[in-house]
């Protein structure tokens, strides 16, 4: 789900009070326009440019229209019907309370809670009542209730994709799913109708998105629009899977309101999705240096190798292990060798993005490079020891030593059994003087340098 540019109008008379909340909401919030208006007149002009703001907010008192009228005037225009409308008082909760839900009023803020409370009240009412942004797939047999729904979608904001047929619906979904399609073609919601001309019904849809995709609820709303409230029916469309439905002809309000409320529970799996996947993401990396944890290569090795068997690709699996590390740590202090450990994470990182970086184990770390020949693997490795040589992390001067092994050479290995082969062509390059790189061969490793001459 894309994130668009946030636009709100700020209706107030004081200049003051208009550049200060302009200025902390573009402080605080990312990708937001601010339009600020001194009265109701330049309000309504805006308005009648047909600007589209996602949120409206207006004193009670201005200089020329009182703020519950402007109100009314804004739910009277076509385009901004439905846009939130937030009212800044200091005096005169009684009456909104009286008047404000016939206006129109969305909301109200208490304006001597001051400036910094009123934006944080609108960062969290903007994330309570997000717009309607989102990718439809419509499914609709029918071209003239197509091209009315469709309008009245599109009037909104959404993107909105339409087939009639189920079948068409299952080839957009499987692309998705298979990863043939890009991330960007994949929907928020569905809105089909139930009753579908063809072999598929709406009905069959429903059911292929949720035993043949797997898409949760969550994961992937349905809406359904059914030419019947019988409730026998109305029963017969929940147990096939759909969140909702609304009934022909369609009533614009109710309509955007149910499909606001798929797209708000479609935001909240994608959050919560996003921070479960955070968390696997923080309690897998080495807190220190910012590679991958040994834990994750634990849980994880396997997997690698068998992927890279089942593509026919080679892997390799690289050691490193910071030369006489101890002496600087003993001589310079842990916190000094504690940086130079970060800064060699952060070069590893940068050098592989695409690979899995691990901390082996102090100061060892470990490489997994996928679908990599060993003559490749052995160019990264002398790469990298060169960069780290002319590093210089927290002024220190510092070497590697490096073994690699591959799958070409060991073709029975396990990850397990692979890094020990590279271990062992590790301990080879230290017995050889440090500083440079062994392959591991079945013959005994050999030394990269000496290869190279």
């Amino acid at each position: 789900m894309s994130q668009k540019q946030t636009s709100i109008m700020v209706v107030d008379g004081s200049e003051v009070s208009r550049t200060i909340i302009g200025r902390i909401l573009e402080n605080e919030m990312n990708n937001v326009s601010i339009t600020s208006c001194a009265n109701a007149e330049e309000a309504l002009e805006h308005l009648g440019n047909w600007e589209r703001f996602d949120l409206i907010t207006t004193s009670l008192m201005l200089p020329d229209l009182d703020g519950l009228d402007l109100c009314r005037k804004i739910r009277s225009s076509e385009r901004h019907h439905y846009t939130p409308v937030i009212v800044v008082s200091g005096d005169a909760d009684s009456r909104l309370l009286r008047e404000g839900f016939a206006a129109g009023v969305t909301d109200y803020f208490d304006k001597s809670s001051g400036y910094k409370a009123f934006v944080e009240f609108i960062k969290s009412f903007l994330q309570r009542n997000s717009g309607l942004v989102g990718k439809i797939l419509y499914v609709e047999d029918s071209p003239t209730a197509a091209a009315i729904t469709r309008r009245i979608m599109e009037k909104h904001g959404l993107k909105v994709v339409h087939v009639t047929h189920a079948e068409q619906a299952l080839e957009l979904l499987e692309g998705v799913s298979n990863g043939w399609a890009d991330k960007e073609d994949g929907f928020d919601i569905i809105v089909t109708d139930f009753f579908l001309k063809g072999k598929l019904t709406g009905g069959d849809l429903l059911h292929a998105i949720r035993t043949r995709f797997h898409y949760s609820q969550q994961e992937m709303p349905v809406l359904v629009i059914t030419v019947t409230d019988n409730q026998k029916k109305q029963a017969e469309v929940f147990h096939a899977g759909a969140n909702d439905f609304v009934t022909k002809p369609i009533f614009e309000e109710i309509f955007i309101a149910r499909i606001r409320s798929l797209l708000l529970i479609k935001q909240q799996f994608i959050a919560l999705k996003h921070q479960a996947e955070e968390m696997s993401r923080l309690a897998s990396t080495d807190s220190l240096t910012g590679v991958r944890s040994k834990r994750y290569l634990l849980d994880n090795g396997k997997r690698i190798l068998t992927t890279c068997a089942k593509k026919q690709q080679p892997l390799s699996a690289l050691i490193m292990d910071i030369d006489h590390f101890k002496r600087i740590n003993d001589l310079l202090g842990h916190l000094t060798g504690d940086h130079v450990l970060a800064a060699i994470g952060e070069l590893l990182n940068q050098l592989f993005p695409d690979d899995v970086v691990v901390r082996f184990g102090g100061e060892e770390f470990s490489i997994i490079f996928s679908n990599i020949r060993p003559e490749q693997a052995m160019q990264h490795a002398e790469k990298l020891r060169y960069e780290i040589e002319a590093l210089s992390p927290a002024n220190v001067d510092v070497t590697v030593s490096i073994g690699v092994a591959s799958t070409l050479e060991y073709p029975n290995a396990d990850i397990t059994k692979l890094l020990a082969q590279a271990d062992k062509a590790l301990y080879a390059a230290k017995e050889r003087g440090r500083n440079r790189v062994c392959v591991a061969r079945t013959e005994g490793p050999e030394d990269v340098q000496a290869l190279a001459s």
